[in-house]
């Protein structure tokens, strides 16, 4: 199901995918899970959920912070081949940020399957993927951060439906 808009955040959709990409942004959302999912064909999947920020809300004075609609979601990507990760941190984990997501051209004859790089600002992901959808799982909430608690969330998940 592809109904659940929401109207107060600017969400038009629950369920995006690579043709939405230009539309779509992830700087900030945090990565709470990282699962490559082995298929019945021969690539695998690759799953994170996050915290994606639908809007980021400025401030309106007095008030100094951004506030943020902020919604659990799970993103997918298809048909995934040479992963190649680096988690640069030492010691306790930091939360998993993301800097910002890249699809870069081809450089070979393989033009079904684009460049991926998530750019983190702890972490680098880089493969090559079909593609992605994106659901987004729950309504939208306004917060003051842009991350969401375990509780607000309901845990790790990766749960493929959009809310309705």
């Amino acid at each position: 199901m592809n109904s659940g808009g929401h109207q107060e955040s600017g969400l038009s959709k629950s369920v995006w995918s690579d043709a939405d990409f230009e539309e779509m942004g992830w700087h900030d959302a945090t990565v709470h899970g990282l699962y490559v999912q082995q298929t019945d064909d021969f690539l695998p999947r690759l799953l994170l959920d996050l915290d994606y920020i639908v809007q980021w809300v400025h401030p309106v004075r007095p008030a100094r912070n951004f506030s943020f609609w902020v919604a659990p979601a799970t993103l997918a990507f298809e048909e995934v081949w040479d992963l190649q990760g680096d988690f640069g941190f030492e010691g306790m984990a930091p939360e998993l940020e993301i800097a910002d997501l890249h699809r870069l051209a081809p450089d070979d004859d393989k033009q079904d399957s684009p460049h991926w790089h998530i750019e983190g600002h702890s972490f680098d992901l880089k493969f090559r993927a079909s593609g992605f959808r994106q659901y987004i799982r729950e309504t939208p909430r306004l917060t003051s951060a842009p991350v969401l608690s375990g509780a607000e969330r309901g845990g790790c998940r990766f749960t493929e439906a959009g809310f309705a």
